[in-house]
């Protein structure tokens, strides 16, 4: 019989709808050497009960204290807002349970530290949600570039735009406190993007960046008040890597008509990868050794059973979704979980990206170059 993982999630909203259906999933889809139990769901908003038999979780609690302390838990999801996620990873850990929480890590790069402390004195097992990793057509990409046939990498340029939040009117909501939400474009958005840059390309070096909140208060379309917006809406950085590749970088939440356009481009000097999440199942790839009458850039299709994660799912050419890529990092947790051996991204990567952020909210001060 396999061992039964029970798990507790924090926070049942947008993320907590994604985590909870990947939790679900994970088993059903991959071979697991365990059998995760979606043990207890903890909130605090109205109709939390109702939310825990929509999802599958067996029962509910609203105070999270009790969560990470109860013995039949074995790992807990953190999915609430920036600003509770040290205290309540902390917490987690000290109590010996495995724990994956959303990005970015922490708010800033001290709480992150600490949360990679406790951690490592608990020896438990640790997942930052940076799910972008999991993306085939990315594992694809880095195949290639690891496999040296792009050659030496020359450049990484990437982009992450939105348009959720270009409005005057519209609901305010916690992403727009900088106090809660620890940043807009540049930690909210920009942690993704920063961490794809070190899962394909490698550490970072230094950075430049300037950003600024474009909509500076939000109106509430039906009480008609007015809240200031705190955190930033966009940011432009520039970035060296120790190995000397450049990088070039855009996050926004106000740019009008992307809904979730996350691109990157790498360079080598024998080829490159383009890809965008609003198409993930493609991956466009140009190797200079094609014969010259058939040179340029190829649309890959990445739905082959040679492609990482995809044998799993289902016929060749037959795509897969956003909400996938929280499937699969839930599989190499629980993966992690059993075997007791861990794996990235852990919360030495959430710290090291939290370490880039933190330069670059320094350098948009100093308007210089900032070391990382």
């Amino acid at each position: 019989m396999k061992r039964k993982i029970n798990v507790a999630l924090i926070g049942p909203k947008f993320m907590g709808k994604a985590h909870s259906n990947a939790i679900r999933s994970a088993a059903h889809f991959f071979e697991l050497d365990c059998e995760p139990v979606m043990k207890t769901l903890c909130g605090v908003s109205e109709g939390l009960e109702a939310t825990a038999k929509l999802y599958g979780w067996q029962k509910t609690e609203r105070d999270w204290h009790k969560v990470v302390s109860d013995p039949e838990i074995d790992c807990v999801a953190i999915c609430t807002p920036g600003n509770l996620h040290k205290v309540m990873a902390v917490e987690t850990a000290k109590n010996g349970k495995h724990v994956i929480c959303e990005k970015p890590l922490a708010n800033t790069l001290e709480e992150a530290e600490t949360m990679l402390s406790a951690v490592q004195e608990s020896g438990v097992i640790n997942f930052v949600n940076f799910n972008y990793r999991r993306v085939p057509a990315v594992v694809q990409a880095k195949k290639l570039i690891e496999e040296g046939r792009l050659g030496d990498i020359v450049h990484y340029r990437a982009i992450y735009q939105q348009d959720w939040a270009a409005y005057v009117t519209g609901n305010y909501v916690w992403r727009f406190d900088n106090e809660i939400s620890g940043g807009g474009a540049i930690a909210d958005m920009g942690s993704h993007v920063i961490d794809l840059g070190r899962f394909l390309v490698g550490e970072y070096d230094e950075a430049v960046c300037t950003h600024k909140t474009v909509i500076p208060y939000k109106i509430n379309p039906t009480s008609g008040e007015k809240k200031s917006v705190t955190s930033d809406d966009a940011a432009n950085f520039m970035a060296t890597f120790k190995n000397g590749v450049s990088g070039v970088f855009q996050t926004s939440r106000v740019s009008v008509g992307k809904k979730n356009w996350l691109s990157f481009e790498v360079n080598g000097t024998k080829g490159s990868v383009v890809f965008n999440l609003e198409r993930m199942n493609e991956l466009e790839v140009y190797l200079s050794d094609s014969d010259e009458d058939v040179s340029g850039f190829r649309n890959v299709i990445v739905t082959q059973p040679c492609h990482n994660y995809i044998k799993n799912w289902w016929p060749t050419g037959h795509i897969i979704g956003w909400e996938h890529t929280f499937v699969h990092q839930y599989y190499e947790f629980f993966t992690a979980i059993t075997s007791g051996v861990q794996t990235s991204p852990s919360f030495a990567d959430g710290v090291e990206t939290q370490r880039v952020i933190e330069c670059l909210l320094k350098s948009d001060k100093t308007r210089q170059w900032v070391k990382i």
